[in-house]
């Protein structure tokens, strides 16, 4: 039952349309997912690419629904072509747009995409629809540095990376340790390599990263007013005092968010709460305290929330351009109630801003392994991987002794098929792609160099720009080069993790499986989504099979999902323990 105060406000806030917020309240609350753009198949194309755009959508529509003229088709109702069809078929879920969020689509209530494989490997993140609207309006731009200040469990975060598409630096951070380890959880599995997981305080980072960040979403803890249909223990924790608490809190956030934002960069509000002292008042008051920021309007239209506009009314004293905040209504969009305003710092880029380095504040904590890459692991690059635009592959003979044993990439071969001997081209030869003696940009005995092989990492796993191999005991991280260290913060993931060395031998992570292409790997072993033998990997078992002995990267439907390793007609299962169905 819905607390008597809280019925009692929102009345007071909507007049005529209290009746239809009340009716909202009893119906159920949409279902939607994100599909990954950077989850890429054996196909080439993104998870993204396959399921949304030109499959999910009418035909010559968009990802967010619209025709080529910009409309939605929409009906008396407000249902698009995709929800009066029951949404389009895609093998996991019937799928039809979220209009204000790239590659978002609602599924119907008889779905259950959580069950479907692809949900292992990280096609898509299912998230509240609503709550996509955010992370739209920070408008993230690739090369950036983005902070998630409040990320748990990760929806946003997936978001934010998206739009970086594999370059800048995204960092994640949530107060609380075990929903921080859900976070990085989230975040490896939706293989995002170029991310850094915290779990510190908002002080702790204003301290470390004074004016740092481009763009800072703050989804800030709150009453959960928007929520009530969804989650009954925050209606059971509802009070008028709760909502000054939280609100006292918001503020605090805030002005640290402040501090690490650069000039000219951008800052993003949200809440999940109608209360408006956690909304406009929220935002009020730190315009208050900041006088160098100014409210953005949101192009509302544009997102299909014509009318979802903030309410200035409601709060006292009212700061101008309150109107230009968002407020999501249930009665009005098909989600839940949440809140968002979009804020500019003033100013414009300080010069030298792209060199800024974090050294009074942050010191090194991994050894930076440009010189000091392990044997063990340039090893499973040449034996397990297809790196750089010739897909050089080096074969055990040559690994160890120079002979002439190359394995080159191989476009044709089928998946789970061995990889076959062939002769190195002519043209490679001359590119410094042969034998041992006279490589170019490689070391003797045809192993690349660091530079080269980073190159061909970044490549593999949807990193772009200058790169970083980092090592944490016997652990490898890849990273942006400009990733900063955390000695100091609680840092739970920096950068993709690629593995361990361990006696002598390299094995792969399964963050490493995630975010591989499968065209990157040397040898892949495919396995059918409707067929039990996903199943039976996902809960760990072996299974028998032929092929060249070593590192497979399991796919299911020609997407990454695991690694296995092929010994004497068994597939060892590599599948995390922790993970097991």
């Amino acid at each position: 039952m819905l607390p008597g105060a809280f019925l009692e406000r929102m009345e007071q806030m909507l007049g005529e349309e209290y009746g239809a917020f009340l009716e909202s309240c009893g119906k159920e609350s949409a279902q939607a997912l994100k599909l990954n753009p950077g989850k890429i198949g054996s196909d080439g194309r993104s998870a993204a690419r396959r399921f949304g755009s030109g499959t999910a959508c009418p035909d010559g529509a968009d990802r967010k629904g619209r025709d080529a003229a910009g409309q939605r088709g929409t009906d008396a109702e407000g249902r698009d072509d995709a929800e009066r069809a029951g949404g389009f078929a895609v093998g996991f879920a019937h799928l039809w747009p979220v209009p204000w969020a790239e590659d978002g689509y609602y599924y119907l209530p008889s779905d259950q995409p959580g069950k479907h494989p692809f949900h292992e490997a990280g096609l898509y993140y299912i998230q509240e629809p609503s709550a996509m609207a955010p992370a739209e309006l920070l408008d993230v731009q690739p090369g950036e540095r983005i902070l998630d200040l409040c990320a748990a469990p990760g929806g946003k975060s997936v978001q934010l990376a998206a739009g970086l598409s594999g370059s800048g630096i995204l960092v994640c951070n949530e107060i609380h340790p075990a929903r921080a380890k859900i976070l990085s959880e989230n975040i490896e599995r939706m293989g995002i390599g170029n991310a850094c997981v915290l779990n510190e305080t908002p002080q702790r980072l204003a301290e470390a990263f004074p004016g740092y960040f481009d763009r800072v979403l703050v989804d800030a803890p709150c009453s959960g007013e928007g929520m009530f249909r969804k989650n009954e223990a925050a209606c059971e924790e509802w009070s008028p005092e709760n909502v000054r608490l939280c609100a006292e809190r918001q503020d605090g956030i805030l002005d640290c968010a402040a501090k690490m934002l650069r000039s000219g960069g951008r800052l993003v509000y949200s809440t999940c709460t109608f209360a408006p002292e956690e909304d406009e008042g929220s935002v009020g008051r730190f315009l208050g305290r900041h006088e160098g920021y100014r409210i953005l309007p949101i192009e509302k239209e544009k997102l299909g929330l014509a009318g979802c506009d903030g309410m200035p009314e409601i709060v006292e004293n009212p700061v101008p351009g309150l109107e230009d905040t968002l407020r999501l209504w249930p009665q009005r969009v098909r989600g839940e109630g949440h809140f968002a305003a979009v804020l500019e710092k003033d100013g414009n880029v300080p010069d030298g801003y792209r060199n800024y380095a974090l050294k009074d504040t942050v010191k090194e904590t991994m050894k930076e392994a440009s010189g000091i890459m392990p044997e063990e692991f340039r090893h499973f690059c040449a034996e397990s991987l297809k790196l750089g635009e010739a897909g050089w592959r080096l074969g055990e003979a040559e690994w160890k002794t120079g002979a002439a044993d190359w394995r080159h990439g191989e476009p044709d071969r089928k998946i789970g098929e061995p990889a076959r001997k062939t002769a190195i081209p002519e043209a490679e030869k001359s590119r410094g792609y042969g034998r041992s003696g006279g490589q170019t940009g490689r070391k003797a005995g045809g192993s690349p160099g660091t530079e080269e092989l980073l190159s061909g990492l970044g490549e593999a796993v949807g990193l772009k720009g200058a790169l970083k191999l980092m090592k944490l005991g016997d652990n490898l991280y890849l990273a942006p080069a400009d990733m900063p260290s955390l000695k100091g913060l609680k840092a739970l993931r920096q950068g993709l993790h690629l593995g361990e060395v361990k006696k002598k031998r390299f094995e792969p992570s399964h963050a490493l499986a995630l975010a591989l292409r499968p065209a990157c790997a040397a040898r892949v072993w495919n396995l059918d989504s409707g067929n039990q033998a996903v199943s039976a990997y996902l809960s760990g078992q072996t299974f028998p099979a032929e092929g060249e002995k070593g590192w497979y990267l399991i796919c299911v439907d020609g997407f990454g999902i695991g690694w296995g390793k092929l010994a004497a007609g068994s597939m060892k299962n590599h599948y995390p323990r922790g993970l097991r169905k």
